[in-house]
């Protein structure tokens, strides 16, 4: 299954750049480490964000969870980086109990496939 309405999925630049792409956030700059070792940089978080929403858009969900305030979806599988690297992530995504667009939570690598 694929997100649903995932084609209106949204992404807000503060959770880019002040958070997956933040050398200072506590819980982000391990992940804005890895982001920006393959050529992602807050300066063009929307790179970043696209490539995300391109994520979404490809790979299936993985775990569709359902909380208090509506289904949480976690997708996996791949991402291109700037830099041509293929990147084996996990992206989560939270649509609220009324409905509505799917709203980006959270991103961070997975393990490398083995080929």
């Amino acid at each position: 299954m694929k997100l649903p309405d995932v084609e209106k999925a949204e992404i807000h630049e503060a959770k880019i750049v002040r958070y997956l792409l933040s050398t200072s956030h506590r819980a982000g700059k391990s992940k804005a480490s890895f982001f920006m070792e393959f050529g992602f940089h807050p300066d063009r978080w929307q790179e970043l964000a696209g490539a995300l929403r391109q994520h979404a858009v490809d790979n299936e969900v993985a775990v569709e969870e359902h909380t208090t305030f509506g289904p949480r979806y976690v997708i996996e599988g791949l991402l291109k980086a700037p830099d041509g690297t293929w990147l084996n992530i996990r992206s989560a995504w939270f649509i609220n109990e009324e409905g509505g667009i799917p709203r980006f939570i959270t991103a961070h690598p997975l393990r490398r496939r083995r080929s």
